[in-house]
């Protein structure tokens, strides 16, 4: 059996050793210090923003996020359906409700078409969200500009949540500057880390203190623990944040390694009719945080999970693509917003769609197996026939909700 290969493990380098030995020197361990206070302006420096809050994850960034908009009990909060659980579960800390907008074929992320529908709706009935949250998916900023335009007509903010897209940008632009307020995550395996950990960003350097006086338990200024609101255990330690900081000095490194596996695996797979990768919307440059590709059943015989079995005889490691949150039991009956069509278009990503390895560190050795044996396989169907079933790009009919 060959060496295991990873869907996207941690690629670190001497920058982090050395900050991290640093960090120990100076005896700086827990739970602040220089070295988060430098992460934050580093951070915040890179998208152009005002300030950075540092902390444990990227669920927390939006937690905060949420409440710095004021989002309360019975509140309602748009969020992308296509995206982690993370995205959406802090709404149901504050005891908000949820309403899941689908995603687009252009760039896999929200619906403008989608969105405009849910805001009309929630206009007509004088229920407009507290605020919307926007995942970009898989190293992929969504278009933000059309968001934005959308919700700047009913004054609703966005939080970004660019905790998959740093290191790409969208005209331009870096993914984590658009929002009202962004969010990042420094996860195990993500493009860069910090093991686990997140940050929420902004211009608001004045709300953003906010964030950070909430994050440290809400502890007033008085010479004892005084404590006048609800706070929280949110705060990213100070070993953490000189591992982020060396990560961060290679980002675009780490962006140009990704890209090149997935133009890799797009190379090998491009005389394969029916195995796409995620398209690249004009005018963005995708971290390819993930390479993932979707098989269109019309073409091919094999299911992605069939693929995915295949791989796994080999020691390699891959994934199924994000099932859509409106699908969740967590969320059933909670109400969901589809692209343009009387099919869900995320539904059917999730049906056809698979997440191949994608460290900046693949070799190509490894490469080359994962090539051979997902070529082997979708060559394999191809003579076998196929089922029938629509493309995944087939056109929808008519919207609805």
């Amino acid at each position: 059996m060959n060496k295991r290969i990873f869907l996207s493990p941690p690629h670190l380098g001497l920058e982090e050793f050395s900050l991290v030995t640093e960090a120990f020197a100076s005896n700086w361990i827990a739970p602040l210090g220089p070295h988060v206070d430098a992460f934050e302006k580093e951070v915040a420096g890179y998208l152009g923003l005002a300030d950075g809050v540092a902390l444990n994850s990227g669920t927390s960034a939006i937690h905060l996020g949420l409440k710095l908009l004021d989002v309360n009990r019975d509140d309602t909060v748009f969020c992308s359906s296509f995206t982690f659980v993370g995205s959406a579960n802090p709404i149901l800390y504050e005891g908000a409700k949820p309403v899941f907008i689908d995603s687009e074929p252009g760039n896999w992320n929200m619906s403008v078409s989608a969105l405009a529908l849910a805001l009309e709706d929630s206009a007509r009935n004088n229920r407009l969200p507290k605020a919307i949250v926007v995942a970009s998916l898989y190293g992929q900023s969504a278009d933000f500009p059309s968001l934005q335009e959308v919700a700047s007509r009913y004054e609703v903010p966005i939080i970004e949540d660019a905790a998959e897209s740093l290191g790409a940008t969208f005209h331009g632009k870096k993914s984590g500057s658009f929002g009202q307020l962004s969010i990042l995550s420094f996860n195990g395996n993500k493009i860069i880390t910090t093991s686990g950990g997140g940050m929420l960003l902004g211009n608001d350097a004045k709300l953003l203190e906010k964030a950070r006086f909430w994050s440290t338990q809400a502890r007033d200024p008085a010479p004892h623990y005084q404590h006048s609101e609800v706070g929280y255990n949110y705060r990213l330690s100070n070993v953490l944040a000189a591992i982020g900081r060396g990560q961060m000095r290679i980002l675009d490194q780490r962006v140009i390694q990704r890209r090149g596996v997935y133009e890799r695996y797009a190379q090998a797979f491009s005389d394969i009719e029916g195995f796409e990768g995620m398209p690249e919307a004009s005018g963005a440059v995708s971290s390819r945080w993930l390479s993932v590709f979707t098989i269109d059943p019309s073409k091919l015989s094999i299911m992605p999970i069939q693929l995915i079995e295949k791989l796994a005889l080999h020691n390699i490691e891959a994934r199924l693509i994000w099932k859509p949150l409106h699908l969740q039991p967590l969320f059933k009956n909670v109400p969901y917003y589809r692209h343009e069509g009387a099919d869900s278009f995320c539904d059917k990503l999730f049906e056809y769609g698979l997440c191949l390895p994608s460290g900046s560190a693949l070799t190509m050795e490894e490469q080359d197996l994962v090539i051979e044996v997902v070529r082997e396989n979708l060559l394999a169907s191809c003579q076998r026939g196929v089922r029938h079933g629509r493309p995944i790009t087939s056109e929808p009919l008519s919207q609805n909700v």
